[in-house]
């Protein structure tokens, strides 16, 4: 079983809410739309396992269950017309060593795995990566570098169909419950007993299910009756660009010492595969879970930011630190200074404002930010048949493979495969 199943959800039964829309992923590239999937007619609605999240960690433990268990059927769904467009596609694409995060978490053991492996993957694929410059003092990270993580993203999704899976893009998922009547059957006569409606009105059936949703991962599991928390409060992260000409000033990732309390802070120096360098990022609230410019606003997601997760008593606890963040964003000369403590070149003439990322910050109650892995299974018919990944934090790109592989395990074990 997985070592941090935390948070036992209550008894899950029928469930309501709002999210992930319905077309199919064909072979090849750019995805095409159309009513067809690999190896599938648009007909088929059936799958022994279906995955919700076609983010890196979805498509990740996507390929290594239909790679572990090549006769069941699999599919995967995902709200948007194309996979690994939100945290996966905002990345800064770093290659994390493990030791920057602490040494008994499931964070720091997954990392280490994670880093060899991915480095395996993109080598075996053709996929480039750029080691870890030099410096004056440093600890040594030979496990740290760049790489595109959406490109091993959608490299994970052409391994899953090659392998026969099927991939559903445009379906929001609406609702998860269990069929109130007699459970369809397949000519082999197994059962299909979970029902999951998108927007549409349209359903798929599957058997089991593994969510990995991400920003919406909470109201994922709250729709099929099991426990809302740790609640998903969005931060946004806004990158700056050092200017082409003084490139030449960052040969390599610099990173500072983490704060314990606020490990993703601080000033980060990332070259990236196109050769631009992206400075941060910082963190100031986002008032939407897609809020991915400064005045993105749903009133829906800033209520249940504010009312039912534990932000309010964060805010209260480190007042300071979110007063600094919101300073940082509005004047770059602040950010200016913390980036000549590393390069005292720099100057406010050699930056620009570039883009900005949305991080799923899992929260509880208390206040508490959730800095490890959780993954968590309900109890009942519906409960029983779910496994929810409700919290995976950076790095979970570079941890990817190794998540998928604890979590293949786990649903093997789990519903006896």
């Amino acid at each position: 079983m997985l070592p941090a199943l935390g948070y036992p959800a209550g008894p899950c039964g029928r469930a309501g809410g709002g999210l992930l829309r319905a077309c199919w992923l064909t072979r090849g590239k750019p995805w095409l739309l159309g009513g067809h999937c690999l190896g599938r007619s648009a007909s088929t609605s059936s799958f022994d396992v279906v995955i919700v999240g076609g983010g890196i960690v979805g498509l990740a433990s996507a390929r290594a269950l239909i790679q572990r268990h090549p006769a069941l059927s699999i599919g995967l769904l995902e709200k948007e017309k194309d996979l690994a467009l939100h945290q996966t596609g905002h990345n800064s694409g770093v290659i994390h060593s493990g030791i920057y995060y602490k040494p008994a978490s499931l964070k720091a053991k997954l990392c280490v795995q994670g880093a060899a492996l991915i480095y395996e993957y993109c080598n075996k694929k053709g996929i480039a990566y750029k080691q870890c410059g030099k410096g004056l003092m440093a600890i040594d990270c030979p496990y740290t570098g760049i790489v595109d993580y959406r490109q091993v993203a959608l490299s994970f999704a052409q391994d899953f169909q090659d392998a026969g899976g099927s991939v559903m893009t445009n379906f929001e998922v609406k609702d998860i419950e269990m069929a109130k009547e007699s459970p369809s059957r397949s000519q082999d006569g197994m059962k299909y007993p979970i029902i999951i409606r998108n927007t549409k009105g349209e359903e798929v059936r599957c058997q089991y299910a593994v969510t990995c949703a991400g920003l919406y991962s909470d109201r994922i599991s709250e729709m099929s009756g099991c426990n809302p928390d740790p609640r998903i409060v969005p931060f946004r992260g806004d990158y700056l660009l050092l200017k082409p000409e003084k490139g030449y000033l960052v040969k390599g990732n610099i990173y500072p010492v983490p704060d314990s309390r606020f490990p993703f802070l601080g000033v980060h120096f990332t070259p990236r595969m196109d050769g631009s360098i992206w400075l941060g990022p910082n963190a100031v609230l986002a008032f939407k879970r897609e809020g991915y410019k400064a005045f993105d606003f749903s009133a829906r997601d800033a209520m249940d930011t504010i009312i039912n997760s534990g932000l309010v008593k964060l805010v209260f606890e480190n007042f300071s630190y979110g007063v600094n963040e919101m300073y940082k964003a509005c004047f770059l000369s602040a950010t200016v200074k913390h980036l000549q403590k590393f390069i005292p070149e720099i100057t406010l003439k050699d930056i620009l404002r570039g883009p900005a990322g949305v991080r799923a910050q899992a929260l509880d109650r208390d206040g508490n930010l959730v800095e490890d892995f959780i993954f968590d299974g309900g109890v009942g018919d519906i409960g029983s048949r779910i496994l929810h990944v409700r919290n995976a934090p950076s790095p979970a790109a570079t941890s990817s493979l190794a998540i998928s592989g604890m979590i293949a395990d786990e649903v093997q074990e789990r519903f006896e495969l």
